[in-house]
């Protein structure tokens, strides 16, 4: 098989990664992609379909794998199958689960899908009247949300009435996210122990993934604004088999059934963003979906894929082809972990171009996915926010997180910063 991955991140890196082991694969090739793929590379934007569409026909790729969430919402997937081609992903209608946060919330509603309750404006009197009769007390109260994609920043948790305004404020009037911002959600907030559930689609069967969590907090104990992600784990050990088997019965069959019987059904995969909700009442714990993604998660990826065993290209084509049930999904062992090296200064702006060192001197259990990199020469550069996801399995989580540490001790470049709490473990020892 000859394979396109589609996207430039730590997630696409991973995905190469881990299609190289596959005895089916002969040839990779990733649009952009970055220093980790060197020598799969294409200079074409993971936006511009056309290009990535002839480069499809004209190099005889098998099979194109989408990263990002722009070109599955701009409808990527339909265009290369209207020309015969194979690719894995959501068709545009089925990718607005994350593309349009009304539609997910009213589709969750419909089926019965446990979510936070939840009210929709296009107006921003309407959408304050209703903020401020909130009942703000000691918790926040309410979050607000963009509808449209908007990168992963038009969601805003707000402790009392004017957070709120100032949040409806900037997607609604300053339009800082564009069209994004022209429904709003205010929806109630949930407090529990959040978790990522990513399973494989073939459009009426749902294979769970290991869970994973990541940390989205720039600072070490949860603290300072929201990244993209700084570290992931998997599988969260809190998360019990019970858990699972309602996030499949409550979450991603009656969405698979629902997206089936609307005429659009949901190929590739779905990523459901949990809230674990405590007993109350006699309750159990159970489930409460936060926000569905259609696309591999990043920084999850990085620790789902190397606990795989089965052959991944089975398991996208199987996926394709409607034939989940046909391929045991299998899952090694032990679990792993990463560790985000960021740029000084991100989440907000910072310098690109700074020389990385110590690459070379990573021990060889522990794998490095490129993020955010470029190449000058044989000197690898930081270009993204997120420079590099360091990578590690183990028997167990303190295990895979020592040895993920380890590989961050041997890295450096200017301004370099980190957690060093992921999976909940302090890392003493190690160099900030």
């Amino acid at each position: 098989m000859n394979i396109l991955i589609v996207g430039n991140g730590g997630r696409e890196h991973a995905l190469a990664w881990k299609l190289t082991q596959s005895p089916r694969v002969q040839c990779i090739y990733v649009a952009p992609g970055n220093a980790g793929t060197a020598g799969h590379n294409v200079e074409i934007a993971a936006d511009d379909i056309p290009a990535l569409l002839a480069f499809a026909r004209e190099n005889q790729v098998d099979l194109t794998i989408v990263g990002p969430e722009a070109p599955l919402a701009a409808g990527i997937v339909d265009t290369f199958l209207a020309a015969g081609l194979r690719a894995f992903g959501p068709k545009r209608a089925a990718a607005k689960l994350e593309a349009s946060k009304l539609f997910s919330k009213s589709i969750m509603r419909a089926s019965g899908v446990p979510t936070a309750s939840f009210a929709v404006f296009d107006a921003f009197d309407q959408a304050l009247r209703f903020a401020r009769a909130l009942p703000f007390g000691s918790a926040p109260a309410c979050v607000v949300k963009a509808d449209g994609l908007a990168a992963g920043k038009g969601v805003f948790v707000c402790d009392d009435a004017d957070a709120a305004e100032a949040a409806l404020r900037r997607i609604m009037l300053e339009r800082e996210f564009g069209e994004a911002g022209a429904h709003v959600i205010i929806e109630e907030r949930l407090s529990g122990r959040e978790v990522s559930l990513l399973a494989f689609c073939d459009g009426a069967r749902a294979v769970l993934m290991p869970p994973a969590r990541d940390h989205k907090r720039i600072g070490d104990g949860d603290t300072g604004p929201n990244t993209g992600g700084m570290g992931a784990y998997a599988p969260a050990p809190d998360v019990s088999p019970g858990l699972l088997r309602d996030a499949q019965r409550l979450v991603f069959e009656p969405i698979l059934e629902a997206m089936r019987a609307q005429g659009t059904p949901y190929v590739g995969v779905l990523y459901a963003g949990l809230m674990l909700l405590p007993s109350l009442g006699g309750r159990a714990e159970h489930v409460s979906v936060l926000e569905f993604n259609c696309r591999f998660g990043d920084p999850e990826t990085q620790v789902i894929l190397p606990l795989l065993e089965t052959d991944l290209a089975d398991v996208l084509t199987a996926c394709i082809d409607g034939a989940l049930n046909q391929v045991e999904v299998a899952w090694r062992p032990g679990a792993a972990a990463t560790v985000v090296l960021a740029s000084g200064g991100y989440p907000g702006p910072y310098e690109k171009g700074l020389p990385v060192h110590g690459l070379s001197d990573v021990p060889a259990d522990v794998t490095v996915f490129h993020a955010g990199t470029d190449t000058q020469g044989n000197q690898v550069l930081t270009r993204g926010g997120r420079v590099l996801n360091v990578t590690a399995t183990g028997a167990d989580l303190p295990e895979a997180l020592a040895r993920a540490y380890a590989g961050v001790s041997a890295i450096h470049f200017d301004g370099m910063q980190y957690r060093s709490d992921i999976g909940g473990h302090s890392a003493p020892g190690v160099a900030r």
